[in-house]
């Protein structure tokens, strides 16, 4: 849903930035590595430790590295190599976010909470393979409720303000996050059985 109704507002400030960064030598593909490093790290690293608001802060940055990435790669055009790697990338930030947070809640006695972390961390890979594999066969999966931008809000900013000493708000947003991305698993099937009966 963000990406319907933010794309434009977020372009006019990333684009400048995506072309200065060109014009200094740096390369899509080579951001969007450094920001797949960095995410995975600070995660993996910070939040099972229970540094739930630095790991959630440092993820944010690292991640907000993708859109940096991708304002490079429009105005120098994109590539079908860049294209993967970036998906490739999206999809390991992604499982090493919601594996930390897993990690953490099972580390700290909350099973349910780590039941719920591990059902975005499944649905959040499916959710992207149904629209990779609709794309392959030519037919439409776009949009649902919890694309990549509403997961990582969610989860970051639940667990981030947990960190700053909210009880419960962790739970409360995987919870919330593992209803959602289902959710949007169920959305993209029912667009893919549209599109096919459309295209029959």
């Amino acid at each position: 849903m963000l990406n319907i109704f933010a794309r434009a507002s977020v372009s006019r400030v990333t684009d400048p930035i995506g072309a200065w960064l060109l014009a200094r030598g740096l390369t899509p593909n080579a951001v969007t590595v450094a920001g797949t490093i960095g995410a995975v790290a600070s995660a993996l690293w910070f939040i099972p430790r229970g540094q739930l608001f630095l790991g959630c802060a440092l993820v944010t940055f690292f991640v907000l590295l993708d859109l940096i990435d991708g304002a490079m790669a429009r105005a120098q055009g994109p590539t079908k190599f860049g294209a993967v790697l970036d998906a490739t990338c999206d999809r390991i930030a992604d499982g090493a976010l919601f594996a930390a947070l897993t990690w953490y809640a099972f580390d700290t006695g909350n099973r349910w909470t780590a039941a719920a972390g591990f059902i975005c961390l499944v649905a959040s890979q499916v959710i992207s393979y149904v629209k990779a594999r609709a794309d392959a066969s030519g037919l439409s999966a776009d949009g649902g409720l919890a694309e990549r931008a509403e997961r990582f809000i969610v989860a970051l900013v639940g667990a981030g303000v947990q960190g700053l000493g909210v009880p419960y708000l962790m739970d409360i947003s995987l919870w919330l996050l593992a209803v959602m991305t289902v959710a949007t698993v169920l959305q993209r099937i029912f667009a893919v059985a549209k599109s096919a009966r459309e295209a029959a």
